[in-house]
């Protein structure tokens, strides 16, 4: 039996929900500390990870946690793992920008069996189980069915921590923004990833996301109907940072064109 069909997953859409109120605390908002260039942690962060790394190992010890603040080289990817983003969208929460997520994921064997990104701000729970679909709030989903990037909205990432590469990225940001209808930019890749799967955006993509970015948002575009690989189209794994690109399926040759031209 797969893990996923032991999971309660209105249990635990409940307590990731209770746990983003802490998303309003302003005064754990306001303890920064910083990582790296434009890297930033919040005392919301820790806690949120806290919070969810104790009641998820209560209800399922058995379960390994990978977390964005926590070290996790003895994470055996043949067990099941959570995969952890406590706030994805920092840099948003900290200027009260209203785009900024919990984003949890659990795979077995090197594969992603369930994806959920939860936005506070607007009330959004994005989820998914492998080969059962994707809903927002409970109602299915599914990706935009525009056939070309000339039709298209295209949501980017700058890569901000590692702006050493910002030439390479703004050049390819530049090309898609030339064939494409317009471009976008929320700070968030797990939400990004959420708009490619309801259709609010036609692709995104992004250099040297971590998992924890990107595990619940891919499974999420995948069970939508969309398409989410490299810049090459090799397939994703939750083992290791990647570069993202998400589409609705149709564009995907033509948006892997324009980033490697």
């Amino acid at each position: 039996m797969s893990i996923v069909q032991s999971i309660h997953f209105e249990e635990l859409t409940a307590i990731v929900k209770e746990t983003a109120r802490l998303f309003c605390d302003d005064e754990a908002v306001g303890h920064i500390s910083i990582k790296g260039r434009a890297d930033f942690v919040t005392e919301v962060d820790m806690t949120v990870q806290r919070t969810l790394c104790e009641k998820l190992a209560a209800r399922y010890p058995d379960i390994q946690f990978m977390g964005e603040e926590k070290d996790n080289r003895e994470i055996d990817f043949e067990r099941p793992v959570w995969i952890l983003d406590p706030v994805d969208g920092t840099t948003n929460l900290i200027h009260r920008f209203p785009a900024s997520c919990i984003s949890l994921a659990l795979a077995e064997k090197h594969e992603v069996v369930a994806g959920m990104i939860y936005n506070p701000w607007h009330d959004e729970l994005f989820f998914a189980k492998k080969g059962c679909g994707a809903a927002l709030n409970g109602q299915p989903i599914h990706v935009r069915a525009s056939a070309s990037l000339a039709d298209s909205l295209v949501s980017v990432g700058t890569t901000p921590y590692s702006r050493e590469y910002s030439d390479a990225v703004f050049h390819q940001i530049k090309a898609v923004f030339l064939r494409a209808q317009d471009i976008r930019r929320t700070g968030s890749a797990a939400i990004d990833l959420a708009y490619v799967a309801c259709g609010r955006v036609d692709a995104y993509f992004e250099q040297f996301l971590k998992p924890w970015d990107f595990a619940a948002g891919m499974l999420i575009v995948a069970e939508a109907g969309g398409r989410v690989t490299d810049y090459e189209g090799r397939p994703l794994t939750p083992e290791r940072p990647q570069t993202v690109l998400a589409t609705n399926g149709h564009i995907h040759a033509e948006m892997m064109e324009a980033l490697t031209e």
